[in-house]
């Protein structure tokens, strides 16, 4: 009997993770909004951490009621969810708010709705319907053409609100598509042109020109004889690769506007210019300077919670939202922002766990397109905070401030537990 409860049949160790991973970053989201007065009510909704601890117990109410709704419903109605997520972003165009340059929310009166932090969990869903139908086989170009494009409309409309970053997770569901049989030589040509057109900004034509003529010649010379290339990516590849390199320099300086320029050129230390590069880090570089310069005067153990000197002075711009982990590093040290660290990588191989174990394609798919998208909000944000990535508008999960974005994710993680939970629900009957 007490097996048949889905509260019984949940993945625990997912839900401690998440519950960890909500708790310290509402925690984080007060330290750095709230103000010397301390005796104010939590669940103030005119604070920053007051509407996120609304939104935080409104995706508790939320994913209980999920829990009387059907997996096959969400199943069967995955393409209808499509269409209507497509409608509300269309709609941003005609009805939406402009926020910080971007018309990405609808005005809700005391709250923002940003539809495209639903059109996550929507496309993802939609993928999952998609791929799991038996006739579809990711060998076959037309079924490749669809899958993509269930991918690139909703990027379309996002990049043009704009809002690139956003606009960047649904790309992250290529890994999915890889996942469930796309050939991997699609990879090596995103990857190829990325790695060239960084390497031509950072060593010039000649050189990347040279090390990518050897690096090809020896893939054909080494490649086992077993290996199949199609004859189209054989040809096309060296063309391609090649006349992105020879058109690396005009695409840079004629395509990108300054402030990308910019950020290229502080990421891929490309400035010589002493005076030019201090400029750049005061601006496009000043939030990942001084959210830098916060992560290290935490050093081991940190400066204590609400003691953060850069924290409460505001030296960081958007701290409770983007660079929330910079906080994290100031005022818990170290040790801790490892242990932030590894429960995010705990709560990724445990979703990867879980979707390898399940039963129906579906289910399956669902489980890595989630995980796809939590795992590249992650490495994006903390890789854009220390620096390692160029600037990217895009929030830590379950830490950065944001209702949508809070309550999307919890439910986008309980409907794949869901699933999960259900899978079991055979032994029992």
């Amino acid at each position: 009997m007490r097996g048949n409860l889905l509260i019984f049949r949940l993945d625990w160790i997912s839900i401690f993770l998440l519950l960890f991973l909500i708790g310290f970053g509402w925690v984080n989201i007060y330290s750095t909004t709230v103000g010397n007065d301390l005796s104010g009510p939590l669940l103030d909704l005119g604070t920053f951490y007051g509407k996120q601890l609304f939104f935080a117990i409104l995706s508790l109410i939320v994913v209980i009621l999920y829990s009387f709704i059907s997996d096959h419903f969400i199943e069967r109605f995955s393409s209808v969810f499509y269409l209507i997520g497509i409608a509300l972003l269309l709609g941003l165009f005609v009805f939406g708010k402009t926020i910080a340059g971007a018309t990405s929310w609808y005005d809700l009166g005391p709250f923002n709705f940003q539809p495209s932090e639903l059109m996550k969990m929507i496309v993802a869903l939609a993928l999952a319907k998609y791929l799991s139908d038996t006739q579809v086989n990711l060998r076959y170009s037309v079924h490749q053409g669809y899958a993509v494009l269930l991918l690139v409309l909703p990027s379309i409309l996002v990049i043009a609100q704009p809002d690139p970053g956003s606009a960047l997770v649904f790309f992250s569901l290529f890994l999915v598509l890889f996942r469930e049989g796309l050939p991997l030589y699609y990879l090596t040509f995103v990857l190829s042109f990325i790695l060239a057109f960084a390497a031509t900004l950072k060593f010039g034509l000649t050189y990347t020109f040279i090390g990518a003529l050897t690096l090809y010649l020896s893939y054909l010379w080494l490649k086992p004889k077993r290996l199949k290339t199609p004859t189209w990516f054989t040809i096309s590849y060296p063309v391609i690769l090649f006349t992105i390199i020879a058109s690396t320099t005009w695409i840079y300086n004629s395509v990108f506007k300054q402030h990308h320029r910019d950020r290229f050129s502080l990421w891929l230390n490309l400035e010589t210019n002493k005076d030019r590069l201090l400029d750049i880090k005061q601006s496009i570089g000043y939030n990942t300077y001084q959210a830098k310069q916060a992560i290290a005067s935490g050093r081991w153990s940190g400066k204590g919670f609400l003691e953060g000197t850069r924290t409460k002075g505001d030296f960081v711009p958007a701290q409770h939202s983007d660079y929330i982990f910079s906080s994290v590093g100031e005022e818990w040290g170290f040790i801790t922002s490892a242990l932030v660290i590894l429960a995010f990588i705990a709560l990724l191989l445990r979703f990867i766990y879980l979707a390898d174990r399940q039963k129906k394609a579906f289910h399956r798919i669902y489980g890595y397109g989630i995980t796809s998208i939590l795992f590249i909000h992650f490495s994006i944000n903390i890789g854009m905070v220390l620096g390692m990535l160029p600037t990217i508008g895009i929030p830590l999960p379950f830490f950065s401030y944001g209702g949508s974005s809070l309550l999307f994710f919890c439910l986008m993680c309980y409907i794949f537990l869901k699933m999960d939970a259900n899978r079991l629900k055979t032994h029992f009957d």
